[in-house]
């Protein structure tokens, strides 16, 4: 039986691994994809990693993973169902098996909604993004659109018409969906056009974003615009199936936890995108997996698990 089981291989769940091992503690990664689960291999750049200036997505998930192995296991499979019988919890992966432990830590992460068009699965970490924070600052003083109407897309904007020469915000209804203040906002700055009721139908490129292609839909006339990137912000969904009758969740389906990644269960904790929280980035998913470990190690220590 392993103190923790942590399921998922992102960088909250490697760095949770790798706090485990260090504390000596029996850990096993469950990751369903053989190298990492990471939303950051899909990014051709990261910045914004204190330490290291410039790496490929790849490369840093990797070096997350080749870190971690060396201090805690790791078993590619896809968990399918969690339980807790008195103090044990148990997993079960897609083929049958079941693995107990006394703690468990959830890291499956949150997948962007895409547009579902032409060009942007080529595209994506090429000029298709969906994280202005991330990726803004390599669009300074650049033309780039924003895909969305909530707040979410209107936020993205606001922050890069701080960075970028034009911010086009397309959104497929004629009005805006998110706050009035941040609508009265979005009016009053120079640099951001909204295109209402448009519905875009590609993202063109060779090597990188080069333009968008919507049709107007009313009137159902294309037209194609110029811009260098394409900044998708139609909201999220987190990975949370497995926890649903274990953890408390908000509408959206993020899991309730404080900081420590405590949730309503005892014994089960949560990191990362999956948690329900104000900024979710790589440094704070790393954050998060250092602190379950830490909660689970304290759990572990003030209760005797047979």
């Amino acid at each position: 039986m392993y103190d923790i089981v942590i399921i998922g291989g992102g960088a909250a769940g490697f760095s949770a691994a790798l706090y485990a091992g260090r504390a000596k503690l029996d850990a096993l990664v469950i990751e369903k994809y053989n190298i990492t689960g990471s939303q950051i291999i899909y990014t051709n750049e990261v910045d914004n990693y204190l330490g290291i200036p410039s790496v490929t997505g790849f490369e840093l998930a990797s070096r997350f993973r080749e870190h971690a192995v060396k201090e805690t296991a790791f078993k590619e499979g896809q968990a399918k169902k969690l339980a807790k019988n008195g103090n044990i919890f148990t997993t079960t992966l897609a083929d049958g098996e079941e693995i107990e432990s006394k703690t468990v830590i959830i890291a499956t992460g949150a997948v962007h909604n895409k547009l579902g068009v032409k060009g942007e699965e080529e595209l994506t970490g090429k000029g298709v993004s969906y994280c202005a924070t991330c990726d803004g600052a390599f669009y300074r003083g650049k033309d780039v659109a924003v895909a969305g109407g909530g707040d979410t897309a209107l936020s993205e904007a606001l922050y890069l018409s701080n960075i970028c020469r034009k911010v086009f915000l397309i959104h497929r209804r004629n009005e805006l969906r998110g706050s009035r203040a941040y609508q009265d906002k979005i009016k009053a700055t120079g640099n951001i056009e909204f295109i209402g009721n448009a519905a875009i139908d590609e993202i063109k490129g060779d090597s990188h974003v080069s333009a968008l292609l919507y049709h107007d839909k009313e009137s159902s006339a294309r037209k194609e615009l110029a811009v260098e990137a394409v900044f998708v912000a139609i909201g999220m969904k987190p990975d949370t199936d497995i926890a649903r009758e274990l953890a408390a969740m908000d509408r959206q389906g993020y899991i309730i936890a404080a900081e420590d990644g405590r949730t309503s269960t005892k014994g089960l904790f949560v990191a990362g995108d999956i948690r329900k929280k104000h900024l979710r980035q790589l440094i704070t998913a790393v954050s998060d997996g250092a602190n379950c470990v830490a909660s689970a190690e304290e759990y572990l220590n003030s209760c005797s698990l047979n």
